[in-house]
């Protein structure tokens, strides 16, 4: 297997079979078919397991299904996906569309071309964004990444960013020392990667 992609969800039904579409799609765009979805749920109230399910039944082989028992967080949720996945390269990206799939091809081209450790997908450079976000949410995450990218270094141009495409093993050697669980945990990730060596596209 080549990629993995996981995609932590929290009442996400709606956003899911489009963000899974659209997966699929950035894929065989570049006519590459080795590839899974890790869809990893926290018992969506919305009944966003259920439709994974049938996504499941669509998408065959190339979806991976797991629940978790409550909310549980987001950094528990990408390492229980991690834990699963079978990629040589894992993918990280949200459900509700802020990270778009047609950026994957790109990251892809980009870690091909320079052999990165990590590709992280930037919203603060030329080409770069968000998709659906107000402007109110922009101005916060601009600050907050300021000041990270101040008080820890700046690995990355996008600090708080976690749309990213990393080496499985980079992830499996960082994980064990990352701390954070909630929404700091890929900042962790990617300051550790930067202390370590480990190269990082853009």
């Amino acid at each position: 297997m080549q990629y993995s992609v996981i995609i932590p969800t929290y009442n996400e039904r709606e956003n899911l079979p489009i963000v899974v579409y659209l997966i699929t799609k950035a894929f065989k765009s570049i006519g590459e078919e080795s590839f899974e979805i890790i869809v990893v749920d926290d018992s969506s109230p919305d009944g966003t397991y259920a439709v994974a399910k049938k996504l499941q039944n669509v998408f065959k082989d190339k979806i991976v299904l797991l629940s978790r028992e409550g909310k549980l967080g987001l950094g528990s949720a990408y390492i229980f996906g991690l834990k699963q996945a079978q990629g040589q390269f894992v993918f990280i990206l949200d459900a509700d569309l802020s990270h778009h799939p047609s950026a994957i091809p790109e990251m892809i081209r980009v870690q091909k071309t320079k052999k990165y450790d990590i590709v992280s997908g930037t919203r603060y450079l030329q080409g770069g964004g968000v998709c659906g976000w107000k402007w109110t949410r922009r101005l916060t995450s601009a600050g907050a990444n300021v000041v990270a990218g101040v008080a820890l270094g700046q690995a990355s141009s996008d600090m708080t960013g976690s749309y990213r495409l990393y080496k499985r093993s980079v992830l499996m050697e960082i994980l064990p020392q990352v701390k954070a669980r909630g929404f700091t945990f890929q900042m962790e990730i990617i300051v550790r990667a930067a202390h370590k060596g480990y190269t990082i596209g853009e």
